[in-house]
């Protein structure tokens, strides 16, 4: 049986501009990245994306992205998505919006890791809405997770 697994046209071990979050003097250009996973596990009814910055100068680090309720039959987001699968939930990210928003490190932090990861799910949806705190969404597709798929990218200025 093959691996699950996560890539990416775009994703590199260091990120780029095109990645970045464009507010706070990051100057980037805040696209979220082309991600594409394979092999979902037997049982697969759903997926769950996130990207995730353990180092961020905060408790309980940096959530930029999560989005929840991705059908099965969706196995790929292109670069600068916008519009997601109908059904799909988009938790609230710490810059306190839906959606995607991207790397923004102190300035002289050593380079973060943004961790994007893509977890296949027994359960076709969460009890879960628009808004909701990625904390939650964790806890409540924890029970249901079958499998998941890291890629990690970093980032610093």
């Amino acid at each position: 049986m093959k691996n699950f697994t996560l890539s990416s046209n775009d994703l590199q071990s260091q990120m780029t501009k095109k990645h970045v979050f464009d507010e706070f003097g990051a100057g980037g250009e805040n696209l979220s990245p082309h991600l594409k996973w394979e092999n979902a596990p037997e049982g697969t009814k759903s997926f769950l994306v996130i990207c995730y910055d353990p180092d961020a100068p905060t408790v309980s680090g940096w959530w930029h992205w999560c989005i929840a309720n991705i059908p099965a039959s969706i196995t790929e987001f292109e670069s600068g998505i916008e519009e997601y699968p109908e059904n799909a939930v988009q938790g609230l990210n710490d810059y306190n919006k839906l959606g995607y928003d991207g790397a923004c490190p102190p300035p002289g932090d050593p380079a973060h890791a943004y961790h994007f990861t893509v977890y296949a799910l027994d359960t076709e949806e969460l009890d879960i809405e628009d808004g909701t705190q990625p904390a939650m969404i964790m806890f409540m597709a924890n029970a249901h997770i079958l499998a998941k798929s890291t890629i990690t990218s970093y980032y610093g200025r």
